[in-house]
């Protein structure tokens, strides 16, 4: 089959590997119709290539048709359409039943320290092929798929696997107040979804970017934008009877602009060998980390930040001095996925779509495009917003 493969540093190509098979009973073999390039892709295509190995097929946002099932899968069977979650969880663990399918005990990468397994995304998650490919394995999956019985498009779909779910925990861990005010840090898939779950939830919505066309999206679906600027705490201030927000979403995360010294540093810890590159990253490696510094200083006092940005710094200088004396609230966290899959469904399937999810893909391609589709992505070229291929 054909595969989106990581290469090295921002270089990726489209190869020939092996078809995947069954590996366990209760596996499953799906044929993926489409599959998307998430954010949090661009981190391994710039900074975690420490963690990557020359050939790993990444990508962990597909969808597609069951081909064959394991002798213990039985709630699925040949032919049928599935979304497949980014986090592989088992379904019965503790961390499981207690609904943080993301801390799966039954999955978690012991060894590095880490959660659940994920789809394509590196060794710190377990080296699990990802689903930018013409199939994936899918293990465990009589809990993890979502079952589709619909012949609406992917696209109605599609973002079940990871950035409609992100964004309704993180705006659901921003514990924004009846009636309150959302700022949302950043206006891309994430961003879009956290805004417009916001506006569903009856909140007023402010969302900020520094990308023209990414605040003109916000603002046909009913958000206020702000361009992001040094100022732009003041003026989110000056919106909000000069406390702030009562809650902030970062959906930024670790590649934030503005952030000079750790974008240095990050270029510089890519230069050396995987082991030693390793160690950096888990002993001393800071984020860039504006976005979460503005979210902190324009947050009001005694509110919420909910951060679903990915970050991954050991040492990172936090103002713990500013965010004791605010009394700030944080919480965070990779997705809970399966936890939303009842609140979300019966939205993606309301042909008024509430939230838009047939309203953000910008760019769509082959796989063989892949390479060309992250360039244009990571570089917010051509109003690029959201990426899908169809394999």
């Amino acid at each position: 089959m054909q595969a989106v493969t990581w290469q090295g540093r921002r270089s990726l190509s489209v190869e020939d590997v092996p078809d995947p098979s069954i590996q366990e009973p209760t596996d499953a073999i799906v044929r993926i119709t489409s599959t998307a390039i998430c954010g949090s892709d661009l981190h391994l295509y710039e900074v975690l290539g420490p963690y990557m190995h020359k050939g790993d097929v990444i990508g962990h946002e597909p969808m597609g048709i069951v081909e064959e099932v394991g002798s213990e899968v039985h709630r699925l069977k040949k032919g049928d359409r599935v979304v497949v979650p980014f986090n592989i969880s088992c379904g019965h663990c503790f961390m499981c039943n207690q609904g943080l399918q993301s801390q799966c005990e039954t999955t978690q990468v012991k060894e590095k320290g880490s959660g659940a397994a994920l789809f394509g995304y590196s060794e710190l998650y377990g080296s699990v092929p990802g689903g930018q490919a013409q199939y994936l394995r899918v293990p465990f999956a009589d809990y993890g798929p979502v079952k589709v019985d619909s012949d609406a498009p992917d696209e109605r779909y599609l973002f079940l696997s990871d950035i409609l779910p992100t964004a309704w925990q993180a705006v659901e861990y921003a514990n924004v107040p009846e009636g309150g005010t959302l700022a949302v840090l950043g206006l891309g898939p994430v961003g879009q979804f956290a805004a417009r779950i916001g506006l569903h939830k009856g909140f007023r919505v402010i969302g900020v970017d520094p990308v023209p066309e990414r605040r003109a999206m916000a603002e046909s679906r009913g958000v206020e934008t702000l361009d992001y600027s040094s100022d732009v705490s003041g003026k989110i201030r000056e919106e909000t009877l000069g406390r702030g927000p009562d809650s902030v979403v970062d959906a930024v995360g670790m590649e934030a602009h503005g952030s000079p010294v750790a974008s240095f540093l990050h270029r510089a810890v890519s230069l050396l060998p995987d082991k030693p590159a390793q160690v950096a990253m888990e002993t001393m490696s800071v984020d860039r980390l504006a976005a979460l510094h503005t979210a902190v200083d324009m947050v009001r006092r005694g509110g919420t930040l909910s951060l679903s940005g990915v970050y991954g710094g050991q040492a990172d200088p936090m103002p713990l001095m500013r965010m004791f004396d605010k009394q700030i609230q944080l919480r965070m966290g990779q997705c809970n996925v399966r936890s939303w899959t009842d609140d979300l469904l019966p939205l993606v399937e309301d042909d008024a779509d509430p939230l838009g999810v047939m309203h953000l893909v910008t760019h769509t391609g082959g796989l063989d495009e892949a390479p060309a589709l992250y360039e244009k992505f990571q570089k917010k070229q051509d109003g690029c917003i959201k990426v899908v291929l169809k394999p």
